[in-house]
């Protein structure tokens, strides 16, 4: 996974200056600029050129730099903990991030980046859900039985889109 992330531009954007500190710490492979708030992060985007940006939702006006970040080409994960919920997940998503984690796994950061800067610009790289494969048990767990059914179509075509059909899954085996 380092050789991904080597000398990749990153932009963090936390007012948790701890959350900053680990996420520097874990992408020491990378070349990272850290933001404390919107202004600073804005400031950045305007005038750098980055290769991933990890944006805190509350606090920094996530939702604003996520608009930003897509303006500019920069693929965004939303890193939260308080808006952690089957709601904001699902306007991170409708708002084009790539990845939605929780800052409980804030350890397998590097993972999730990964596999969005290995699906960018390959051919079938629209099917690039694999962070969601991962964290769905965590999703099902912390938001309980049935938590989909309130968006149901929103879940069927996020499925249609992001995951592989079991006829790709066989084409690639």
């Amino acid at each position: 996974m380092e050789d991904v992330l080597n000398g990749k531009k990153i932009l963090i954007v936390d007012d948790e200056p701890d959350v900053l500190e680990t996420l520097v710490e874990i992408l020491d492979m990378c070349l990272v600029d850290t933001a404390p708030n919107f202004e600073t992060a804005k400031k950045f985007l305007n005038k750098n050129v980055y290769d991933l940006a990890i944006l805190d939702i509350m606090g920094v006006r996530g939702y604003d730099l996520l608009q930003l970040a897509n303006e500019r080409n920069v693929p965004a994960l939303m890193l939260t903990a308080h808006a952690m919920s089957p709601d904001n997940l699902i306007k991170s998503i409708k708002g084009g991030a790539q990845s939605y984690v929780p800052k409980d796994k804030i350890s397998e950061i590097a993972l999730y980046i990964g596999d969005i800067l290995k699906s960018r610009g390959k051919a079938g790289a629209e099917k690039r859900a694999k962070w969601f494969e991962r964290l769905e048990p965590y999703f099902d767990q912390k938001f309980g039985e049935g938590w989909k059914d309130k968006d149901k179509e929103f879940w069927k075509v996020f499925d249609r889109k992001y995951r592989p059909s079991r006829e790709e899954i066989e084409d690639m085996i």
